[in-house]
């Protein structure tokens, strides 16, 4: 990352010297803002500043930039584990051990996690560094082995559904009809999931190689989603739980459980801030929370109302689909990062998708957000 690699090390310092200074019952107020208003500043410098940079510094600082949002999972888990007791400073203070603070910043920068490797808290990391002696497990060969092949799948796969999509050409100048080109937007949002998906497979691989696998403390493996579990999802709170799983389960800690009133759009809210807040993940983002809160009373008052099996069935299925078109929705618009894109889609030598296009992903939040208004009605109106 050469210069750009300062973004990550002035927040590793001022986490460092937060954990010195602030007690630890209050750390985690001050490490969240100082991490959260940092990485802001940093987003907006990409995103305002991208033109000024020099050739390939974009591409660094866009690396620099991610590192630093896996970094503030870190740090927040590292806080939160100190104000609620988890971890315990040494007597006299963390400035009195430099080897306790060595080790949290060894747990912060641990470079398969600032890869995209999953999220783990810092027992195991401790746990897994004091099991890597003489007498340590071999490396699992075999479980590395296994992860690339399923990458190798999962790539073949993704090449081969963008093969099956409309390319540029005068067949495709038309565009296709309304099926087509719902069925284009879902074809395109799946080969961007596989992609997130093989990214993951990598990181989840190199976690294994560096250690933090199954020959943990706790004998569990790490993973942030599996694709056939994830996809085959039913409703829209699953597959919002399984997706990203270790990332999920570090916003339910830290904002959900924290949350008031309002602690689902609360989540998703933050979500949207973590990932740069720009208008598309802004939209996806909220408009994902309002899917994931509707859901949560459909099920609860139509799904329990359905006693037959076909009714299960065919309400099982519309779920899925719904699902489906959430996420195709969500992907579509937080990597577009806006709406304007959308229009005018293109991905992998996939052709625009026409007019339809736009409309439907246009009118798709007006029908979600209708269905979101269920949420709002008296559970008496569902009997």
């Amino acid at each position: 990352m050469g210069v750009y690699s300062l973004v990550v090390l002035v927040a590793v310092l001022g986490f460092a010297l937060l954990v010195v200074w602030v007690p630890p019952d209050r750390v985690h107020g001050w490490v969240f803002w100082g991490q959260m208003l940092w990485q802001t500043v940093c987003h907006l410098l990409l995103q305002h500043g991208e033109g000024l940079l020099p050739q390939g510094g974009g591409v660094r600082a866009l690396v620099a930039v991610s590192s630093l949002m896996l970094l503030t999972q870190r740090v927040t888990s590292v806080s939160m584990d100190l104000q609620e007791g988890r971890i315990h400073l040494p007597q006299g203070g963390a400035a009195s051990c430099p080897l306790f603070l060595l080790s949290l910043c060894s747990y912060v920068l641990s470079f398969p996690t600032l890869l995209g490797g999953p999220l783990y808290p810092y027992s195991r990391f401790v746990g897994c560094v004091e099991g890597s002696g003489p007498g340590a497990p071999p490396l699992p060969l075999g479980a590395v082995s296994l992860k690339l092949l399923q990458v190798l799948l999962l790539e073949g796969v993704r090449a081969g559904l963008l093969r099956g999509l409309p390319g540029p050409g005068p067949a495709a100048a038309g565009g296709p009809g309304p099926a087509g080109a719902c069925l284009c937007l879902w074809g395109v949002a799946l080969a961007l999931r596989l992609r997130y998906y093989s990214h993951w497979g990598v990181s989840e691989g190199l976690n294994l190689a560096a250690g933090f696998g199954p020959q943990g403390p706790d004998r569990g493996g790490l993973s942030d989603g599996d694709p056939w579990t994830t996809e085959a999802s039913p409703r829209v709170s699953e597959f919002a739980r399984r997706w990203n799983a270790t990332t999920a389960a570090w916003l339910r800690r830290l904002v959900f459980r924290r949350g008031g009133r309002c602690p689902l759009l609360l989540t998703f809210g933050f979500s949207a801030w973590w990932h740069g807040l720009r208008p598309g993940q802004a939209a996806g983002f909220l408009g994902w929370g309002l899917a994931v809160r509707a859901d949560y009373t459909l099920h609860r008052h139509v799904g329990a109302a359905l006693s037959s099996r076909w009714g299960r069935g065919l309400y099982a299925g519309l779920s899925w689909a719904h699902t489906q078109a959430v996420i195709t929705w969500v992907v579509l618009l937080v990597e577009a990062r806006g709406v304007a894109p959308m229009g005018a889609w293109s991905s992998g030598g996939v052709a625009p998708l026409g007019a339809w296009s736009s409309v439907s992903v246009l009118l798709f939040p007006l029908l979600n957000a209708a269905l979101a208004l269920c949420f709002l009605l008296k559970p008496r109106a569902f009997s």
